[in-house]
């Protein structure tokens, strides 16, 4: 199944994890309007398609008034972008994400992904942030911890994968001191 970042996030927000507010947007105009409505001093422009390296592609922007909103949101939507994930043909970008600032302090990495030679979903999390987390596993793999069988794990307490995904980081990832 393939979902954008908007989707992903509104799914995880009703499992009680804190995100950004964001509006998705299919218009420049649409994209200021969601930048007045969500109020502030700075927004983050995104591309949303199905693919990773979004930032380093050019297709993620930081804006510090309206007008660079319009601005970038009129040079990232229609864009090809291409990144590591598309090929060299890249994806046209149809929608954008546009979301609150935010101050951040430390960037944390949750993510599930298929552990194919496991068969299975495993969670993975890092305390080094997910931008180049392809990078810190090659690199650094001690700084990627896989909880074994988190899906059985979760099914057999009931509990929310959101309380999870707070305890792996509390008691691995979260303690490394960058």
């Amino acid at each position: 199944m393939k979902i954008h970042e908007y989707q992903a996030k509104e799914i995880i927000r009703r499992y009680g994890v804190t995100t950004p507010r964001g509006i998705a947007c299919f218009s420049v105009d649409e994209a200021v309007v969601a930048a007045e409505r969500l109020g502030g001093k700075v927004w983050v422009v995104k591309a949303q398609i199905h693919a990773g390296g979004r930032g380093k592609g050019g297709g993620v922007k930081v804006a510090k008034s309206i007008e660079e909103v319009r601005d970038w949101a009129s040079r990232v939507l229609g864009m090809q972008l291409r990144t590591h994930q598309t090929g060299p043909e890249g994806q046209k970008v149809r929608r954008l994400l546009i979301e609150e600032g935010a101050d951040i302090r430390k960037e944390l990495y949750v993510g599930l992904v298929v552990d194919r030679g496991r068969q299975q979903v495993c969670m993975m999390a890092s305390s080094e942030g997910g931008m180049d987390i392809e990078e810190v596993a090659a690199h650094t793999p001690a700084k990627i911890h896989k909880p074994s069988s988190i899906l059985s794990w979760v099914w057999l307490t009931r509990k929310p994968m959101s309380l999870h995904a707070r305890s792996v980081f509390r008691r691995r990832a979260c303690t490394e001191r960058a």
